[in-house]
């Protein structure tokens, strides 16, 4: 399996967003719960962005938006199943949603997609796929978007695994949203206040994956079959890929004479010792387990958002080079 995309393929390791799920109905209390964990401004009281109802009217999110242009999506459906007359066509399509039977918390995590990329994301990942022998495959992309609180219509392309909607493991692969209608309308980095926060959150520093130890030569491979490249092997329990800035992070860069930061996706083995992380993949399966934010000063250490693990990691404290 080659271990690095040919100049003409597109990335497929450039962080877009991260999906944080909430129970139906609450994602002016997940705003909040943001808030109250310093992703707020000083400047402009609106970081945390409304972003509007999806096309399928389920699900409603809120936006937090990052210095680097990626961004965190707060999401929940907008009423329980339970809400919809059974065997209606809105129960049928609330049952089936890929989300419907995940736990609260990290649910997801999303890389820039390329809707116009031939062959498509889905096809280059599966045949590096089965050129590594991996049983990793992703589905043909299918279309999506959201109407913004302002009437503003999103169009993008997603790519996604086939067994993203499995209760078990489903967020430990990413899936992709390639923008037909420009991302600067579904990510409101302007103006820059928006990316402003009293917690001094920059950016993504590092995801955090967790698999048993019985997974995870096998997650490793997928990762490795969707990102494109190998891992950096840090130890037998332990691999890391660094991912790619946005473009918009890169020019800007580049603009003040500093090195992009290229966040890092860390595969991990359960650490049996530790309750949380063996309960975690006990009821998960491999996941997304913790999100860590580069900050310029203050907050240290690990909060609960309630639903999932977020820990702030001075600046200082990082290495800026994609080595």
């Amino acid at each position: 399996m080659a271990a690095r995309l040919s100049s003409s393929s597109p990335s497929t390791k450039t962080l877009d967003h991260i999906v944080h799920l909430t129970p139906p109905g609450t994602v002016e209390q997940a705003s909040e719960q943001f808030r109250a964990l310093g992703f707020t401004s000083t400047i402009c009281d609106y970081p945390v962005i409304h972003g509007g109802t999806h096309a399928d009217g389920l699900t409603a999110n809120a936006l937090v938006i990052l210095g680097d242009a990626v961004y965190l999506e707060l999401i929940s459906f907008t009423q329980p199943a339970s809400s919809y007359p059974p065997s209606s066509p809105q129960r049928k399509a609330r049952d089936s949603h890929q989300w419907a039977n995940k736990p609260p918390g990290w649910l997801a995590f999303a890389f820039l997609g390329a809707p116009d990329a031939s062959p498509p994301i889905s096809a280059l990942i599966n045949a590096r796929a089965e050129a590594g022998g991996s049983d990793v495959r992703y589905a043909p992309e299918v279309a999506g978007g959201r109407r913004r609180g302002d009437g503003v219509a999103l169009q993008w392309v997603l790519s996604t695994p086939r067994r993203w909607a499995e209760p078990h493991g489903g967020s430990r692969l990413p899936f992709y949203c390639g923008d037909v209608t420009p991302r600067a309308l579904r990510v409101p980095t302007e103006p820059k206040s928006n990316a402003a926060h009293p917690n001094t959150a920059q950016c993504v520093a590092r995801m955090h994956v967790l698999a048993p130890r019985a997974a995870f030569a096998a997650v490793s491979l997928e990762l490795q079959c969707a990102l494109g490249e190998p891992p950096i092997a840090l130890s037998p329990a332990m691999h890391v890929w660094l991912l790619d800035p946005l473009p918009e992070a890169v020019a800007e860069a580049q603009a003040a004479g500093v090195p992009a930061w290229h966040p890092r996706l860390i595969l991990q083995v359960a650490d049996e010792s530790i309750e949380e992380e063996v309960r975690f993949v006990d009821e998960h399966g491999p996941g997304l387990y913790e999100v860590s934010f580069r900050v310029e000063k203050g907050a240290r250490g690990t909060v609960k958002t309630p639903y999932g693990r977020i820990s702030w990691i001075p600046s200082a404290e990082l290495k800026y080079d994609a080595q």
